[in-house]
């Protein structure tokens, strides 16, 4: 939209009509040091607590209480099948199908696990294609993996690089790697949103440039489950994971989510870790009874689901198929293009927004750099009660996000923004 307007009124208006403002009060919002509510933009760290979550937690605690181990089938939401409530709406969310989804473990351990499966390495083919600037714990993860099958990972990592003075990645750049390296990369893995810039890249094409080569395709969904719609069975990855404490507010540290695609779902030759829960659900608790994958992407749990972590994402999930990605989404372009347009408004030569232009290749995320400058900035914001999240070397990245952000937040931001940059 390009007739965004600079007062007030205007954040107001797109308020009233906004479908989707009754879920802003479904959120507990953080509170400054005055006691006043602050304007958060952190979502892309860590998502706001549902209002709901502890009741749907305390209903587990009652049961556990109540009914000890027979809850695991008698509770009101046996806890055997409780993982199973989840995959449904969690396969909406990324475009997935129920056999290609599960909710399972953290995300760099389900990495780890789907690594085992997809990267097998061999003398000619044994390298791992990553983003220059991929998330740390992705590049341990690659490194680890590459140590434990003998090869070395500064020879076997080849890094995908925004061009010489570009900070953004190009689609054309990838398909030169693998024009010249391809029969040599084993597995392509990529964040889906970069985690600095916010640049959301299309999968598809991902997919599809690293299959012609023979490359297997993985995906890190941290920045985009409940962000972008991936559409994760179209695409044709081999496997995605992510986790649920940021878009999808599950809480601090919570269990992640796994897509493996359906084309492998029947695949018993596929290495793999395995565990109890991992075992056909007809023979799971016939304790000598030989191992019989589940086939899916249920085939790669191992352990049985921790219940009361699972009741948090339950919160979030229900409120997430309440308002539907396709709302989300539409609501999350028209609020990040009008954040946008209230920062390039300030027409301030120290600041520059790194993160693509077009809607299409951007999650709900602005990352602004700062030049020049340390945190001084974003302690400002935090004094002034308004919540971002700082990455070195110089970024803030601003998250509004469609659940629980309003206009009127994003307006009130870039007043204080301004007010503190004109002090600067």
């Amino acid at each position: 939209m390009t007739n965004f307007k600079t007062n007030i009124e205007f954040a107001y208006s797109l308020d009233n009509l906004d479908e989707l403002r009754s879920f802003k009060k479904e959120f507990f919002t953080p509170k400054g040091k005055d006691g006043k509510s602050c304007i958060y933009l952190n979502g892309n760290s860590l998502g706001l607590q549902p209002r709901k979550t502890r009741e749907i937690i305390d209903q587990e605690l009652q049961d556990w209480a109540r009914l000890g181990v027979r809850g695991h089938f008698e509770s009101s939401t046996p806890w055997t099948d409780y993982h199973q409530l989840l995959t449904k709406k969690m396969a909406k969310i990324v475009g997935a199908k129920p056999i290609e989804t599960v909710i399972m473990n953290t995300l760099t351990a389900n990495l780890h696990f789907l690594m085992i499966s997809f990267y097998n390495p061999t003398k000619k083919r044994n390298k791992i294609l990553i983003e220059s600037d991929a998330f740390p714990s992705d590049r341990y993860a690659v490194e680890s993996q590459i140590r434990l099958h003998g090869f070395d990972p500064k020879k076997c990592i080849i890094e995908w690089s925004p061009k010489t003075g570009e900070k953004l990645l190009k689609m054309d750049h990838l398909e030169d790697i693998l024009e010249k390296k391809g029969d040599e990369i084993e597995l392509l893995l990529i964040g889906g949103v970069n985690y600095y810039t916010g640049q959301y890249l299309n999968l598809k094409k991902i997919a599809d440039l690293g299959h012609s080569k023979g490359c297997k395709i993985g995906i890190d969904l941290a920045h985009g489950a409940g962000n972008i719609k991936p559409e994760l069975h179209k695409s044709g990855v081999d496997f995605a994971a992510w986790c649920t404490y940021k878009y999808l507010n599950s809480g601090p540290g919570n269990l992640g989510g796994v897509f493996v695609h359906e084309r492998h779902a029947y695949d018993k030759s596929l290495k793999r870790l395995t565990g109890w829960w991992g075992q056909e659900k007809s023979n799971r608790f016939k304790m000598r009874e030989p191992l019989h994958i589940i086939p899916g992407a249920e085939g790669w749990q191992v352990s049985n689901p921790p219940i009361i972590s699972m009741a948090a994402i339950k919160a979030s999930l229900d409120l997430f198929d309440m308002a539907g990605m396709d709302a989300l989404r539409k609501k999350s372009v028209f609020l990040t293009d009008y954040l946008e347009f209230l920062i390039l408004n300030l027409d301030n030569e120290n600041i520059e927004i790194i993160s693509p232009k077009k809607s299409d290749q951007r999650g709900c995320q602005l990352s602004i750099l700062i030049k020049n400058s340390d945190k001084y900035l974003h302690k400002k914001l935090l004094k002034n009660n308004i919540i971002t999240d700082w990455r070195d070397p110089g970024v803030i990245r601003c998250a509004p996000v469609p659940m629980y952000n309003s206009f009127e937040d994003i307006y009130n931001f870039s007043v204080i923004l301004k007010t503190i940059l004109s002090k600067n």
